[in-house]
């Protein structure tokens, strides 16, 4: 083992810094990438969601800018462990958003497949009319979605499955860049 001053133990500071920093930024592109493609499909696809899957976006509403948080001060000058400190404790909470967002995706899947029951008020459908007018043509071409009802699937996913696989895996990511940073810090 290096002393704590030698090279050998700067190079694989410096590595796990890296490490971090690219996990965080994964998470990141991931998370965005992710979020842009459910409003990609219900912008331009026309998938309207439901109330659960407007549910499973919260978490990327909130982990997302705690990732960038965490990155900023990751890129902090040398010699700022504390602020190394508290981008891993943010990127511990990212890792706890994404696994409730995970949670939630596994809930509407299992509701969507069958194996447990949903909620019972959920459902969605498009924004309110513009005026008085185009009340009964919005009541008529609306489409109350439900959340035990998957609108897609790929591979055996719906959207929820999708949403519960990316976001463990961005939890799981998370936690790994925090572990890596925390350890980084400590030595």
């Amino acid at each position: 083992m290096s002393p704590a001053g030698s090279p050998d133990s700067r190079t694989s500071s410096y590595s796990r810094a890296a490490l971090a920093l690219r996990a965080t930024a994964l998470v990141i592109a991931g998370g965005l990438a992710s979020i842009l493609t459910a409003w990609g499909f219900q912008l331009i696809g026309g998938y309207v969601p439901c109330k659960l899957c407007l549910e499973q976006r919260i978490p990327y509403y909130v982990g997302l800018p705690l990732a960038v948080l965490a990155l900023v001060l990751m890129i902090a000058p040398a010699g700022a462990a504390s602020r190394r400190t508290l981008a891993a404790l943010l990127l511990l909470a990212v890792a706890a958003v994404f696994a409730y967002g995970a949670a939630l995706g596994v809930y509407q899947a299992g509701a969507e497949w069958g194996f447990w029951a949903g909620p019972s008020d959920c459902g969605g459908g498009t924004a309110a009319p513009g005026s008085a007018a185009n009340m009964l043509n919005a009541l008529r071409s609306t489409r109350v979605v439900s959340c035990t009802e998957a609108s897609w699937r790929m591979f055996g996913l719906s959207f929820a499955g999708w949403n519960a696989v990316i976001s463990a895996g961005l939890a799981l990511l998370a936690l790994a860049a925090a572990a890596v940073l925390r350890r980084g810090t400590s030595s």
